[in-house]
């Protein structure tokens, strides 16, 4: 194994404070600064956690020549223009979904990687989730047969959530279900339809001026006779949290249970009635990972044997996908080889949710992706 360090900074320590320890036990991985506006919180942290370098101003910290790489877990609508400094810095790019919320800084963003030879990746959990990866084993193994369709739903209430959230048009972050059907094939999205329906509430619908509740999307993958059906909700739709991702292939399909915590539902085609579904447990993929950071897919990121001012405990979530998404961008700069996904993919993914909100208030208008999502 390369003994190459990367120097990273974590960006934003809200959710950003779960990849501290992750980062800090990489073995190609330094983690040597981070950045918050909170003062008094950022030294709390940064005290806890042993990290001498500490950030109140973003700009100052791309000024920081021992930095190779940020990691940004900032609120969406900085998740553009923060990537678009940091690759004008000179840094590589890590960040949080979406990539943007408009398609000209999901071209910037492609334009600056290709141009300097940077590297970003959008964190997109759900492609490195325990539930993912035993879907891609499956695909990868021949097991699945021959895939003829994909569906992903990300349903979630946002009531009494601050800032940008009241009213936010449900495929503006769409990415929890766009990413797995199209990154399970890595395919493509080369257009889009959506249609919203129902209606949210009158006082919800002045922030973006989004009347949908729910929005459904088709999308029609480039150069394959593939498609995908993905569907949101934020307000006013009665449903427990779900991420779910569902693949139909001609020999096995894998279903989403509907209520979360069940197992998934595996069909395996030409078994005698009732045979056909069976419950499986997903297994842990600790085992793609250096055994440094193994036990953060299945445990809180805080080891309390190691850190004994804990200034909170948070679990690992998010399918054990947070050692997983580390992992894949250091060892992409290690190797300098392309993660997944580089800046055009997650401009892909990115964009079908912006171009299938536009559809929804056109009346589920066919909308292209751009040639700079594209590849």
């Amino acid at each position: 194994m390369s003994t190459k360090k990367i120097n990273v900074a974590i960006v934003g320590l809200g959710f950003g404070a779960e990849f501290i320890p992750i980062y800090q036990k990489h073995p190609n991985a330094n983690l040597i600064a981070i950045s918050q506006r909170n003062e008094t919180k950022l030294n709390a942290l940064a005290d806890a956690c042993g990290i001498e370098k500490r950030y109140t101003s973003y700009d100052e910290l791309l000024q920081d020549p021992d930095i190779d790489a940020v990691h940004i877990n900032t609120p969406i609508p900085d998740h553009g223009i923060q990537s678009i400094k940091a690759l004008k810095a000179g840094k590589h790019v890590a960040c949080t979904v979406p990539m943007a919320t408009t398609l000209e800084e999901c071209e910037e963003i492609v334009r600056l990687t290709e141009e300097t030879g940077l590297t970003y990746m959008m964190m997109e959990t759900v492609v490195y989730a325990r539930e993912f990866l035993y879907m891609k084993e499956l695909y990868e193994n021949g097991e699945l047969g021959k895939v003829q369709f994909l569906k992903a739903s990300h349903q979630q209430d946002m009531d009494g959530w601050p800032n940008y959230w009241p009213g936010l048009p449900p495929m503006h972050y769409a990415t929890h279900c766009v990413g797995p059907v199209l990154g399970l094939t890595r395919g493509q999205a080369e257009y889009v339809s959506c249609f919203g329906s129902g209606t949210i509430r009158e006082e919800l619908i002045g922030h973006y001026n989004s009347p949908f509740a729910v929005e459904t999307t088709h999308i029609k993958f480039k150069d394959s006779d593939l498609s995908a059906q993905v569907y949101r909700s934020l307000f006013d739709v009665a449903r427990q949290y779900r991420e779910s991702f569902e693949v139909y292939g001609s020999k096995k399909s894998v279903e989403w249970p509907l209520i979360e915590g069940k197992p998934l539902v595996v069909h395996t085609a030409k078994k005698p009635e009732p045979e056909i579904p069976e419950e499986v447990e997903s297994p842990d993929f600790a085992k793609l990972l250096p055994e440094e950071i193994q036990r953060f897919t299945t445990q809180g990121v805080y080891d309390t044997d190691d850190n004994q001012h804990l200034s909170f405990t948070q679990g690992a979530g998010h399918g054990g996908s947070h050692p997983h998404l580390v992992h894949a961008f250091v060892d992409a700069l290690i190797k300098e080889e392309s993660p997944y996904p580089n800046a055009r993919q997650s401009a892909n993914i990115t964009c079908v949710g912006i171009l299938a909100h536009e559809s929804a208030l056109k009346g589920g208008e066919l909308m292209k992706l751009p040639e700079f999502t594209l590849s």
